[in-house]
């Protein structure tokens, strides 16, 4: 799989090393915590995405970078975005002009069988500046938010770019995250089991404690049913467990946080090209490779994309209906990003990625 990728990633960089990601900023007053990049014109050249379809360029023809005295390098630099919006090319731009260690904050990211689907950073980004937990996880290893907190903790004795996604990591990471017991296979079983009766999830409701039950979505199963494992196990209620949260790994006086922001159209294009150059590039492949140990019901499966094209390998859909689904499916995604950007991060300053910042990729629009 990984000669897979590899190949892939290099007929990408082949197609696109001319075309390098141009950002523009501008600076403003500090807000809270956080630099503005809006005011007095700034505007820095940021090295082509190869991770999200671009290739390394010859130092001769590789863009210089200028004015990133406005990113503070005395201070981590938390980048969040929804996908295909250019936050790994900034990422990228920043370490090889500052220095810093790219850590990943894509929960989809991890998973080490899926480097083209998830547009993780190709071999040459990763050998052209630092990278961290990409990949870096086998399929059939469950691996929670708890996890990726503890691996960052690991890191944080250099200055960090944290890059990604994933809501929940981001929040977890600046604001803190309780320790919640992991759940035994025995009570997950029942949990499953009580699940799937015809009043399993009312059931499951009302069993909670009224702290934990005024706090969550009662009609989201996942969460009723982590929250009544969570009981069950400990005897303490989720809420409870929760009250107990630490103190952030990286507060607001140690980083500058960025959200960037896209128009809808201009993202659903975006997104749409970008999946077709990954179908072009191996995706389809990567897929293929996973036949013989997929399971649905495992996290690694999860990646946008991977059900769609299985489902067209099984022969149950054609392939024009698998990639219209995938696109859906990570629209979809992107709006689900936003929401939570919105609703959990509104101290974080935004930057309009098709506007302040302006990615100019070629003509199949590949970025992240």
């Amino acid at each position: 799989m990984q000669a897979i990728a590899l190949i892939a990633h290099q007929r990408l960089a082949r197609d696109l090393q001319h075309h390098p990601a141009v950002l523009r900023g501008r600076r403003a007053p500090k807000i809270g915590h956080v630099d503005s990049f809006v005011s007095a014109p700034v505007a820095f050249i940021a090295a082509q995405n190869v991770a999200k379809g671009g290739g390394v360029q010859p130092p001769e023809s590789r863009p210089s970078v200028t004015c990133l005295n406005r990113i503070d390098p005395a201070r981590h630099l938390l980048i969040a975005g929804p996908t295909a919006s250019g936050k790994s090319a900034l990422a990228l731009a920043v370490a090889r002009a500052q220095g810093g260690l790219i850590v990943n904050a894509d929960a989809l990211q991890v998973w080490s069988c899926w480097r083209v689907l998830t547009a993780r950073p190709s071999p040459e980004d990763e050998a052209s500046a630092p990278h961290a937990l990409y990949g870096h996880v086998a399929p059939g290893v469950v691996y929670s938010v708890g996890d990726w907190l503890r691996d960052v903790a690991g890191l944080m004795n250099r200055r960090l770019i944290v890059v990604g996604g994933t809501g929940l990591y981001l929040t977890a990471l600046t604001q803190g995250l309780a320790y919640v017991p992991q759940t035994p296979p025995d009570i997950r079983a029942a949990g499953d089991a009580r699940l799937a009766e015809g009043d399993g999830l009312a059931r499951m409701a009302a069993d909670l404690d009224a702290a934990t039950r005024a706090r969550i979505d009662t009609r989201n199963p996942a969460r009723v049913q982590r929250a009544w494992e969570v009981l069950t196990t400990t005897g303490r209620g989720l809420a409870e467990w929760q009250a107990d949260t630490p103190p952030p790994l990286i507060g607001p006086d140690d980083a500058q946080r960025i959200v960037l922001t896209a128009d809808r159209d201009w993202l659903a294009d975006r997104i749409a090209r970008r999946f077709h150059r990954m179908r072009q590039h191996g995706a389809l492949d990567e897929v293929r490779a996973m036949m013989p140990v997929w399971d649905p019901a495992q996290q690694w499966t999860r990646a946008i994309g991977a059900p769609d094209l299985m489902a067209h390998l099984k022969q149950e859909i054609d392939l024009p209906t698998a990639t219209e689904r995938a696109i859906i499916a990570t629209r979809q995604y992107a709006k689900s990003q936003r929401a939570w950007f919105r609703g959990r991060m509104k101290d974080w300053h935004r930057v309009a990625a098709d506007s302040e910042i302006s990615v100019k990729i070629d003509r199949t629009g590949n970025s992240d």
